[in-house]
């Protein structure tokens, strides 16, 4: 295979004084002319890399200068409660992902038995991140992460230690890394999973001798129970439990934070938050408070657990994490429908 990728990008190397100027413009990530990505080939070299295909792989990176604009515009950053779940949490995306249930059944169960993680809180993850493997992004992985790598003004080391992992992937699996597209940020495949996670969460899961994210729903299905079970998910556990609250929310409290329970019950009820009747919860258990935006202006109290915690995990959101939450119910209210 790496004969084959070397004879690949030997062709575009070959055909490149015919590029476009826009393309002949891009920033050059030749190791022979960049300081820089020759570093991480000598240092990839170190851990065992093949250079020359390190060497002809970054030739062939393009700087794209709309992934850099792409990093300041994220929804998370920009949008209230009820405009992000209207993106999400579609007639659709729910019936969808009770069908994508169907369709892996084993795989779910599966994942289920050995991670401890619910068949719709994996379908929801999946659903929220790529439509079900519908739409796992458009931009050439090689591109995006070594523009951010050596261009993004705050990220760049945690971008180029991503380029040196996507690039020991690809060639330890022997798969031709200008072909693999993701999002901007350089997440791949069904889970939407970044080069680093990749090496450490993702597993074979139908044992056919390779972990693949980019075309194995059922790879992914276990992968993303394991990411899950190793950040901590507690089996049967609740995500979040409803509650209530004052009209406007109370300065006192740090609404939102996307960090592991904070606030104790009791605390948050001398602010006047608590749970609904009904709930089962101790003064002193330990809660994330949230205050999420509804359309009519009003605002809807929840307490977040571990596992809304471990959600975060995954985008540190907790605009993400609830609408993993609501179409997990979604989908799992549509699945109890049909027995």
């Amino acid at each position: 295979m790496k004969a084959v990728l070397r004879q690949t990008l030997g062709a575009l190397l070959a055909t490149a004084m015919f590029a476009s100027p826009a393309a002949q413009a891009a920033e050059d990530f030749d190791p022979a002319h960049n300081p820089k990505t020759q570093a991480l080939v000598d240092e990839l070299v170190s851990r065992g890399g093949d250079r020359d295909w390190l060497e002809l792989a970054l030739r062939q990176a393009e700087f794209r200068p709309a992934v850099l604009e792409a990093m300041t515009g994220a929804a998370e950053r920009r949008l209230v409660w009820h405009e992000y779940r209207d993106i999400f949490i579609k007639p659709q995306r729910i019936e969808e992902g009770a069908a994508f249930i169907q369709a892996h059944q084993e795989a779910f169960d599966k994942a289920q038995a050995e991670y401890g993680v619910a068949p719709e809180v994996i379908a929801a993850i999946i659903g929220v991140e790529t439509f079900y493997g519908r739409h796992t992004g458009t931009h050439r992985v090689i591109d995006s992460l070594a523009t951010l790598a050596f261009h993004h003004p705050k990220r760049g080391d945690f971008f180029r230690g991503e380029l040196a992992a996507f690039l020991e992937i690809t060639s330890e699996q022997n798969v031709d890394p200008l072909t693999l597209e993701g999002s901007y940020a350089g997440a791949m495949g069904f889970p939407q999973f970044i080069p680093t996670s990749y090496q450490a969460y993702a597993v074979d899961f139908d044992g056919d001798g390779k972990r693949d994210l980019w075309h194995n729903p059922v790879d992914a299905i276990g992968s993303v129970g394991n990411y899950f079970a190793r950040h901590g998910w507690k089996t049967d556990g609740a995500i979040v439990t409803e509650a209530k609250g004052p009209k406007t929310p109370p300065k006192a409290v740090n609404f939102n934070r996307t960090q592991k329970p904070y606030v104790s019950v009791g605390d948050l009820r001398g602010e006047g938050v608590e749970p609904t009747a009904g709930a089962v919860l101790e003064d002193s258990d330990q809660v994330i408070p949230l205050s999420l935006e509804t359309r009519d202006g009003s605002m809807r109290y929840l307490l977040g657990h571990d596992n809304f915690y471990v959600i975060t995990r995954y985008n540190h959101s907790h605009l993400y994490a609830m609408a993993v939450t609501t179409l997990a119910q979604r989908i799992r209210d549509v699945l109890e429908s049909e027995v």
